[in-house]
Protein backbone atom coordinates (compact mmCIF):
# COMPACT_ATOMS: atom_id res chain seq x y z
CA UNK A 1 0.00 0.00 0.00
CA UNK A 2 1.30 3.42 -0.97
CA UNK A 3 1.33 6.00 1.85
CA UNK A 4 0.24 9.47 0.79
CA UNK A 5 0.61 12.50 3.06
CA UNK A 6 -1.71 15.47 2.83
CA UNK A 7 -0.91 18.10 1.58
CA UNK A 8 0.04 16.12 -1.49
CA UNK A 9 2.95 17.20 -3.67
CA UNK A 10 2.86 17.20 -7.46
CA UNK A 11 5.61 14.56 -7.37
CA UNK A 12 3.49 12.25 -5.19
CA UNK A 13 0.56 12.65 -7.61
CA UNK A 14 2.74 11.78 -10.59
CA UNK A 15 4.08 8.66 -8.85
CA UNK A 16 0.59 7.19 -8.40
CA UNK A 17 -0.62 4.58 -10.85
CA UNK A 18 -4.22 3.68 -11.64
CA UNK A 19 -5.37 1.02 -9.19
CA UNK A 20 -2.75 1.77 -6.51
CA UNK A 21 -4.18 1.17 -3.05
CA UNK A 22 -3.33 4.16 -0.88
CA UNK A 23 -3.20 5.04 2.79
CA UNK A 24 -3.86 8.72 3.56
CA UNK A 25 -2.53 10.79 6.45
CA UNK A 26 -3.39 14.44 6.99
CA UNK A 27 -6.22 16.94 7.14
CA UNK A 28 -9.05 16.93 4.62
CA UNK A 29 -12.58 18.23 4.21
CA UNK A 30 -15.93 16.87 3.15
CA UNK A 31 -17.76 18.58 0.33
CA UNK A 32 -20.95 17.71 -1.48
CA UNK A 33 -23.27 19.49 -3.90
CA UNK A 34 -24.10 22.52 -1.75
CA UNK A 35 -20.45 23.17 -0.87
CA UNK A 36 -19.22 22.92 -4.45
CA UNK A 37 -22.00 25.17 -5.76
CA UNK A 38 -21.31 27.69 -2.97
CA UNK A 39 -17.56 27.73 -3.80
CA UNK A 40 -18.23 28.25 -7.51
CA UNK A 41 -20.89 30.94 -7.13
CA UNK A 42 -19.19 32.87 -4.32
CA UNK A 43 -15.46 32.66 -5.04
CA UNK A 44 -14.80 31.36 -8.54
CA UNK A 45 -17.50 32.72 -10.88
CA UNK A 46 -18.58 35.33 -8.31
CA UNK A 47 -22.24 35.25 -9.35
CA UNK A 48 -23.32 35.80 -5.72
CA UNK A 49 -21.70 38.16 -3.23
CA UNK A 50 -20.13 36.72 -0.08
CA UNK A 51 -22.55 36.69 2.85
CA UNK A 52 -22.21 36.22 6.60
CA UNK A 53 -19.02 34.27 7.38
CA UNK A 54 -18.26 33.36 3.73
CA UNK A 55 -14.97 35.29 3.55
CA UNK A 56 -13.78 33.95 6.90
CA UNK A 57 -14.55 30.38 5.79
CA UNK A 58 -12.83 30.97 2.45
CA UNK A 59 -9.65 32.16 4.18
CA UNK A 60 -9.74 29.17 6.55
CA UNK A 61 -10.21 26.69 3.69
CA UNK A 62 -7.49 28.01 1.37
CA UNK A 63 -4.53 26.50 3.29
CA UNK A 64 -6.41 23.23 3.92
CA UNK A 65 -7.31 22.82 0.25
CA UNK A 66 -3.92 23.88 -1.15
CA UNK A 67 -2.50 20.43 -1.90
CA UNK A 68 -5.46 18.94 -0.07
CA UNK A 69 -8.34 16.54 -0.60
CA UNK A 70 -12.10 16.93 -0.81
CA UNK A 71 -14.06 13.84 0.18
CA UNK A 72 -17.51 13.56 -1.41
CA UNK A 73 -19.25 12.51 1.78
CA UNK A 74 -22.19 13.45 3.96
CA UNK A 75 -21.09 11.99 7.29
CA UNK A 76 -23.31 10.85 10.11
CA UNK A 77 -21.99 12.79 13.10
CA UNK A 78 -22.48 12.33 16.83
CA UNK A 79 -21.77 14.96 19.48
CA UNK A 80 -23.69 17.72 17.72
CA UNK A 81 -25.13 19.04 20.98
CA UNK A 82 -21.74 19.19 22.76
CA UNK A 83 -19.58 20.04 19.73
CA UNK A 84 -17.47 16.97 20.57
CA UNK A 85 -17.90 15.74 17.01
CA UNK A 86 -17.29 12.15 16.01
CA UNK A 87 -18.03 10.50 12.68
CA UNK A 88 -20.33 7.51 13.10
CA UNK A 89 -20.44 6.79 9.37
CA UNK A 90 -18.48 8.42 6.55
CA UNK A 91 -19.31 6.64 3.32
CA UNK A 92 -18.65 8.14 -0.09
CA UNK A 93 -21.30 9.95 -2.08
CA UNK A 94 -21.71 9.57 -5.84
CA UNK A 95 -19.05 11.83 -7.32
CA UNK A 96 -20.53 12.48 -10.75
CA UNK A 97 -22.92 14.98 -9.14
CA UNK A 98 -19.90 17.27 -8.61
CA UNK A 99 -18.80 17.03 -12.25
CA UNK A 100 -20.07 20.53 -13.19
CA UNK A 101 -17.94 22.07 -10.41
CA UNK A 102 -15.00 19.84 -9.48
CA UNK A 103 -12.36 20.87 -12.03
CA UNK A 104 -12.89 24.58 -11.35
CA UNK A 105 -12.71 24.02 -7.58
CA UNK A 106 -9.53 21.95 -7.99
CA UNK A 107 -7.85 24.64 -10.09
CA UNK A 108 -8.92 27.57 -7.90
CA UNK A 109 -7.82 26.01 -4.60
CA UNK A 110 -5.02 23.72 -5.94
CA UNK A 111 -6.90 20.65 -4.67
CA UNK A 112 -4.78 17.56 -5.36
CA UNK A 113 -7.27 14.83 -4.57
CA UNK A 114 -10.94 14.01 -4.67
CA UNK A 115 -12.43 10.96 -2.98
CA UNK A 116 -15.83 9.54 -3.83
CA UNK A 117 -17.57 6.67 -5.53
CA UNK A 118 -18.61 5.95 -9.07
CA UNK A 119 -15.96 8.02 -10.84
CA UNK A 120 -16.13 11.41 -12.52
CA UNK A 121 -16.29 12.73 -16.07
CA UNK A 122 -14.11 14.28 -18.75
CA UNK A 123 -14.13 17.80 -17.24
CA UNK A 124 -12.72 16.55 -13.93
CA UNK A 125 -10.18 14.35 -15.74
CA UNK A 126 -8.93 17.44 -17.58
CA UNK A 127 -8.80 19.32 -14.25
CA UNK A 128 -6.77 16.48 -12.71
CA UNK A 129 -4.33 16.63 -15.61
CA UNK A 130 -3.91 20.39 -15.29
CA UNK A 131 -3.57 20.76 -11.49
CA UNK A 132 -2.20 17.86 -11.30
CA UNK A 133 -4.64 15.91 -9.17
CA UNK A 134 -6.12 12.47 -8.67
CA UNK A 135 -9.48 10.82 -8.08
CA UNK A 136 -9.45 8.25 -5.29
CA UNK A 137 -12.25 5.71 -5.41
CA UNK A 138 -13.68 4.87 -1.98
CA UNK A 139 -15.64 1.71 -1.40
CA UNK A 140 -19.38 2.15 -1.01
CA UNK A 141 -20.83 0.25 1.95
CA UNK A 142 -17.75 0.85 4.10
CA UNK A 143 -19.10 3.94 5.89
CA UNK A 144 -18.51 2.75 9.46
CA UNK A 145 -15.07 1.34 8.60
CA UNK A 146 -14.03 4.65 7.06
CA UNK A 147 -15.40 6.56 10.07
CA UNK A 148 -13.27 4.42 12.39
CA UNK A 149 -10.12 5.63 10.66
CA UNK A 150 -10.88 9.28 11.43
CA UNK A 151 -8.37 10.36 14.05
CA UNK A 152 -10.25 13.53 14.98
CA UNK A 153 -12.94 15.87 13.68
CA UNK A 154 -11.26 19.27 13.86
CA UNK A 155 -14.26 21.45 13.11
CA UNK A 156 -17.13 22.33 10.84
CA UNK A 157 -17.88 25.24 8.51
CA UNK A 158 -21.18 26.18 6.90
CA UNK A 159 -23.15 24.18 9.45
CA UNK A 160 -26.19 26.09 8.20
CA UNK A 161 -26.03 23.93 5.04
CA UNK A 162 -27.09 20.97 7.23
CA UNK A 163 -24.99 18.18 8.76
CA UNK A 164 -24.48 16.12 5.56
CA UNK A 165 -23.82 19.19 3.38
CA UNK A 166 -21.59 21.11 5.82
CA UNK A 167 -17.82 21.34 5.40
CA UNK A 168 -16.30 18.96 7.95
CA UNK A 169 -12.56 19.28 8.61
CA UNK A 170 -10.94 16.11 9.91
CA UNK A 171 -7.61 14.44 10.56
CA UNK A 172 -6.78 11.01 9.16
CA UNK A 173 -3.88 8.79 10.09
CA UNK A 174 -3.05 5.99 7.66
CA UNK A 175 -6.65 5.73 6.51
CA UNK A 176 -8.32 3.42 5.80
CA UNK A 177 -7.56 1.40 8.91
CA UNK A 178 -9.69 0.13 11.76
CA UNK A 179 -9.12 1.59 15.21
Amino acid sequence: MREVKIPISDEAIRELKVGDPVSLTGIMITGRDTVHKWMIETFIKKTRPPQGDDLEVYEALKPILNGGIIYHCGPVVSGLDTKQYKFVAAGPTTSIREEPYQADVMKHFNVKGVIGKGGMGAKTLKGCQEVPGVYFHAIGGAATFIAQSVEKVLGVYKYDFGVPEAIWVWLLYKSPRPR
